[in-house]
């Protein structure tokens, strides 16, 4: 194929563009189906609890499964992990639009599929981390990363834009729908691959493969730092979207449009965000932009919770989406770079226990703390405690790059010796 521009590099390998093609129809569906559910959950319900009690069993499975799922993923082929988990996907999606345009849905339906849906994503979560690394060569990784963010965030535009659009035209249930189909799309990827033997891993059974995880990170201090701030960042600052029917309906008063303008407009930002680390050549001076994107992810949302104005609001979650996808990210690459292949799918679900696992605690925490003192009171009191948070990490930040570098030297050279592709 032609030579790619630089930022595009990840896509010279065959894999890597499948996979990368599949999942940028599909997120679109994935998006979509998101923000349908959250309006859905709130026609029903008008309850700020209930939104945070779906999007808690939606993401509670993660942080108590996903380190089951890590090791599945070190010890299966992840692609085939993977082509299972967009399968059972597919079909939950397709269940709940059958409830929905029929009219049968109930929230308890609702939460019944968010439930299984976040157990298929436990599974899921980390063989994707892992699927990813073994596509591109690990020189390009940082690149593949970010281009992930860059794709995911797009669909973050497009998604909530769409669905806008079908939920005050014919419903929620059509989002639904289309999210099912979606999964053709990725699906169709994944069996057009050509992959070698060498994806298969194998992993120690039982409890011993599981702990040696946990063991590497807490041994490996800017692992553990990362993922400790990470889990923070879930679990005080994400709220603020769960919440956000309320702010559109109750306090800005826009409805279902105003709600998909502010979800887009957050996609918007982050994907500003993720483009930004395309361009980036190296890891290099990543610690500061984390430590820097978790206050100011804290101040945008303290800003947002007290905007009174549409306008206001709408701008104010470009900094938010900027800065969370950032630290995100950087988060992301950064452990990638410092983790042996072995354990990169034990290590990557603790990732998907603080990145989606903390989240749902914090939605029902969220969700609970607006219900008595109102939405915006609990999106402020989550932002302050993010920017503690960042803080806290940037006074570590001299200490932190000395262990992330010889970390990285470590992994480098255990590569080199083995003669290991990336």
């Amino acid at each position: 194929m032609p030579k790619l521009p630089e930022a595009l590099r990840a896509l010279r390998y065959r894999n890597y563009r499948l996979f990368f093609s599949g999942q940028l129809i599909s997120l679109v569906g994935t998006w979509m189906q998101t923000v349908a559910q959250g309006w859905l959950v709130y026609r029903l319900t008008h309850q700020a609890s209930l939104l945070g009690l779906v999007a808690f069993t939606g993401q509670i499975p993660v942080f108590l499964l996903a380190t089951l799922g890590g090791m599945t993923a070190d010890r299966l082929r992840a692609h085939t992990l993977v082509i299972i988990t967009q399968s059972a996907s597919m079909v939950l999606s397709m269940v709940l639009a059958l409830l929905t345009l029929t009219g049968q849905v109930h929230i308890w339906h609702i939460v019944t599929t968010s439930l299984l849906l976040g157990m298929v994503n436990a599974f899921d979560i980390p063989a994707r981390q892992v699927f990813v690394a073994q596509t591109v060569d690990r020189a390009d990784l940082m690149n593949a990363i970010a281009l992930n963010s860059s794709m995911f965030n797009g669909a973050r535009i497009i998604g909530p834009a769409v669905a806008g659009a079908l939920l005050v035209t014919v419903g929620e249930g059509w989002c639904f729908l289309i999210n099912s189909l979606s999964y053709l799309a990725v699906l169709a990827g994944l069996l057009a691959m050509r992959l070698d033997a060498a994806h298969t891993r194998q992993a120690p059974a039982g409890r011993r493969s599981v702990l040696e995880g946990f063991r590497f990170i807490l041994a490996a201090h800017p692992v553990r730092d990362l993922l400790v701030l990470l889990g923070l960042l879930s679990l005080l600052g994400m709220p603020y979207s769960v919440l956000m029917p309320i702010f559109a309906d109750q306090i800005l008063h826009g409805g279902a449009k105003a709600y998909s303008v502010l979800m887009g407009v957050s996609g918007a930002g982050a994907l500003a965000g993720a483009l930004s680390l395309v361009l980036k050549r190296s890891p290099r001076g990543l610690g500061h932009w984390i430590a820097a994107c978790t206050t100011g992810f804290g101040l945008a949302l303290i800003a947002f919770a007290l905007s009174r104005s549409f306008l206001l609001s709408v701008l104010l979650m470009l900094p938010v989406g900027y800065t969370f996808m950032v630290q995100m990210a950087s988060t992301n690459t950064m452990i990638q770079m410092m983790i042996p292949d072995a354990l990169r799918g034990r290590v990557m679900s603790v990732y998907s226990m603080m990145f989606m696992g903390m989240a749902p605690i914090g939605a029902l925490l969220g969700g609970t703390v607006a219900h008595h003192l109102g939405a915006p009171l609990a999106v402020a009191l989550g932002g302050g405690g993010c920017v503690a948070a960042g803080l806290a990490f940037a006074l570590r930040l001299p200490r932190w790059r000395q262990g992330a570098r010889l970390l990285y030297r470590s992994e480098e050279a255990a590569r080199n010796a083995e003669g290991t592709p990336g």
